[in-house]
């Protein structure tokens, strides 16, 4: 996580494995933080996961999902980035009525990673 945000903070991309790992340990504490399976959060190519108690999905394409690009996930999840503000600016694709992750974001607030999901990463 930490070698993830240097890079970003030096306006380099990270490189792939470590973006991969940030991503992924990131997604699965929102899914831990708020189980269920009413929302996909998906970020290509990296990965998606469900979360957000309500009804669920089941069959085709889930009807409220988010998407974004890995930068924006990271950006959003440690608070260097508000929920709106990445809504505003088209970085994140949002459909369904429970497709709004503001209440649950930042995973990390002043962008500086927690203990559990530092050790993940």
């Amino acid at each position: 996580m930490a070698a993830a945000l240097a890079a970003l903070d030096e306006d380099r991309t990270p490189e792939r494995l470590v973006f991969r790992e940030a991503v992924r340990a990131l997604l699965t504490a929102l899914a831990e933080r708020v189980p269920g399976r009413s929302v996909e959060v998906r970020v290509p190519p990296y990965g998606a996961v469900q979360c957000i108690p309500g009804p669920r999905h089941t069959r085709g394409a889930p009807s409220n999902v988010v998407e974004l690009d890995p930068i924006t996930w990271l950006e959003l999840a440690t608070g260097r980035l508000s929920w709106s503000d990445a809504v505003a600016e088209g970085r994140v694709r949002v459909s369904g009525a429970r497709a709004d992750l503001s209440a649950h974001l930042p995973l990390h607030p002043g962008g500086q990673p927690s203990s559990e999901i530092t050790q993940r990463s």
